[in-house]
C-alpha cells in the first residue's frame, strides 16, 4: 500500500516544482502569510521528526566508523548535519555575489556557471527526498502523508527562492530538473536499497540544507515575514505530529 502511495506523493511533489511559476500569489508584497505559514510547518518537521531521526542514523554511522581517527568524533551524524548547513549557506553567499556583480538592466542575476552549481545542488537535495519518500520507514499512511505536507509546502518556499535568483532561466530549466529529480529519486528507492551509511550520511546533510533554507527565508527583515503566520504554522504541525506519533 505505502509503494502506491509513495509513487501519488512523488507524482506530487514533481507537480509543485512544474507548477509553481504559476502560483503569483506567492510573489506579492509584503510577503505571502503563506510562505511563513510554511516557515513554521518545516520548522516542526526540521525539530520534531528529522533531527529525533538522525539519532537512528547516528547508530548506523557509528557501526560502520568504529576504527581509526573516526573513534574520537561521537556525533558523526550531527556533524555531517553541520556541515550541509554550512555549504547551502555557502551556496546562497555565492548566488548573492554573483547577482550584485551581474546586473542586466533593471535585473540582477546570477552567472550562468553559478545556477548550474546551485540547481545542481538542489537536484541532490530533490533526489534525496524523493529516495526517502519511498525507503524512510514511516509507520502509518499518516507519516507519509505529513512528510509529503511539510516537504511539499517547503518546496514551494524553495522554488519561490531560487525563481528570484535566477529568473528565466530557473523556469527554464531549473524547475525541470527538480522536477526530474523527486521521480529519480523515488525510481532509485523502488528498485533499489542503498547502503545505510550512504542514506544517513545524505539524509543528515539534507537536514542541514533544510535548516538553512528554512532560516534564510524567514528570517532577513527585508522578506517582511509574518511572525504570527509562522508560530500558526509551527503550532498546527506540532499538535498533528503529536496526535500521530
Amino acid at each position: 500500500m505505502f509503494f502506491w502511495w509513495s509513487l501519488v506523493f512523488a507524482v506530487g511533489f514533481a507537480l509543485i516544482h512544474f507548477f509553481s511559476k504559476y502560483m503569483t500569489f506567492l510573489s506579492e508584497t509584503p510577503r505571502s502569510r503563506f510562505l511563513s505559514v510554511a516557515g513554521g510547518i518545516a520548522v516542526s518537521y526540521v525539530f520534531l521528526h528529522l533531527l529525533p531521526e538522525l539519532h537512528h542514523y547516528q547508530n548506523a554511522v557509528a557501526k560502520e566508523l568504529h576504527e581509526g581517527w573516526f573513534i574520537y568524533i561521537e556525533n558523526h551524524i550531527f556533524m555531517v548535519a553541520m556541515l550541509g548547513l554550512v555549504v547551502f549557506y555557502g551556496l546562497e553567499r555565492f548566488v548573492k555575489t554573483s547577482k550584485e556583480k551581474n546586473v542586466l538592466g533593471e535585473k540582477q542575476e546570477a552567472s550562468l556557471g553559478v545556477f548550474w552549481i546551485h540547481i545542481g545542488s538542489f537536484f541532490l537535495y530533490n533526489l534525496v527526498i524523493g529516495y526517502l519518500l519511498i525507503r524512510e520507514k514511516h509507520e502509518t499512511l499518516w507519516g507519509l502523508v505529513f512528510y509529503f505536507l511539510a516537504l511539499g509546502i517547503h518546496f514551494v518556499t524553495n522554488d519561490r527562492s531560487l525563481r528570484a535568483a535566477h529568473k528565466d532561466i530557473y523556469d527554464k530549466y531549473g524547475r525541470l530538473l527538480l522536477t526530474t529529480a523527486i521521480l529519480l529519486g523515488w525510481g532509485i528507492g523502488a528498485i533499489t536499497e542503498l547502503n545505510e551509511l550512504v542514506i544517513s550520511l545524505l539524509v543528515a546533510f539534507i537536514a542541514g540544507g533544510i535548516v538553512l533554507n528554512v532560516l534564510k527565508e524567514e528570517l532577513p527583515e527585508e522578506r517582511e515575514s509574518s511572525f504570527g503566520a509562522f508560530c500558526i504554522g509551527l503550532l498546527i504541525y506540532t499538535v498533528l505530529l503529536m496526535l500521530i506519533n
